[in-house]
């Protein structure tokens, strides 16, 4: 019973941290229609800027965080401007390659600036302490990810459905013109909304790389695990993707654990072939019926 208990709440922080990085691609697809295929170099954005500020600036953890959070939204408002915002009325197509390029390029610029090696933070950004229950032991890094994911996860809902600026994400995930013709500013809620999805992405790589540090190889291959997660929950679904990547972190957790853990890498596939045979919009996604 300890065992099972280790593997699956030790399933639902990990699950936890792949909800808050999936977040972003569902705030992006719903606002402007775009599947956000940078997400896992969008991971690095945050991680490197805090490891930057603790390693060369020497500052202390709170500021470098706050720092990271700034150059992060930053670096969110640069991308629309100059990336897709351009491509507004192109096919999608055009934003999918342009997306696809762009995490190319911001691998290589993170080789450059960063090198190739794996890296640590100097000093400890979340409480390392293991936490224990029922004889089970847990990573304080991910017991406090989880919660801060689930915070971020609160304020984002928060955000969306009781707020303005939520209001007109919404109108304008439904329709771009009828949203322009009612007098909201489009081009402002695309910038709004790739800000905020860059902002949590860097929370959750600053998350991940306080536990297993950070390199510009495996940190984006744990983005790319998002990815089932969000169309397991739905695409145009926040709270889809907090219940997908809960149910995706258990089912990894627990075939790894009394299977093999080498099949851990291809659960979240498993699961997201299952669902594009038998519920293709996912588990709380709007279902669509166009006619021909």
């Amino acid at each position: 019973m300890d065992t099972f208990l280790q593997f699956f709440i030790s399933g639902i922080l990990n699950g936890g941290i792949y909800a808050l990085i999936g977040i972003g691609l569902v705030l992006i697809f719903k606002a402007s229609g775009i599947f956000n295929f940078a997400v896992g170099q969008l991971l690095l954005v945050g991680a490197f800027a805090t490891w930057a500020f603790l390693k060369w600036l020497e500052l202390p953890v709170w500021l470098s965080v706050l720092l990271a959070m700034v150059v992060a939204a930053l670096v969110g408002l640069i991308i629309e401007r100059l990336v897709t915002r351009p491509l507004i009325g192109q096919p999608v197509l055009s934003a999918v390659m342009a997306l696809l390029a762009l995490s190319v390029m911001l691998k290589g610029v993170f080789a450059f600036i960063f090198g190739p090696a794996t890296v640590s933070y100097p000093a400890d950004v979340l409480p390392g302490t293991p936490v224990s229950l029922s004889g089970a032991s847990f990573s304080g890094e991910l017991t406090w990810g989880f919660l801060i994911a689930v915070i971020v996860f609160g304020i984002v809902t928060l955000l969306f459905y009781r707020s303005r600026i939520g209001l007109a994400m919404r109108g304008t995930a439904e329709d771009h013109q009828l949203a322009q013709a009612t007098g909201i500013n489009v081009k402002h809620i695309f910038a709004i909304t790739w800000m905020a999805a860059v902002l949590v992405a860097a929370i959750g790589g600053i998350i991940i790389g306080s536990k297993v540090g950070i390199g510009i190889h495996f940190t984006p291959l744990l983005g790319v695990k998002v990815i089932p997660v969000v169309l397991f929950g739905g695409l145009e679904s926040i709270k889809g993707c907090f219940v997908a990547g809960l149910i995706v972190g258990i089912l990894e957790s627990i075939v790894g654990g009394y299977v093999d853990p080498n099949l851990m890498v291809i659960t979240p596939y498993a699961i997201l072939l299952l669902v594009l045979l038998f519920r293709p919009y996912g588990l709380f996604g709007q279902k669509r019926i166009e006619r021909i």
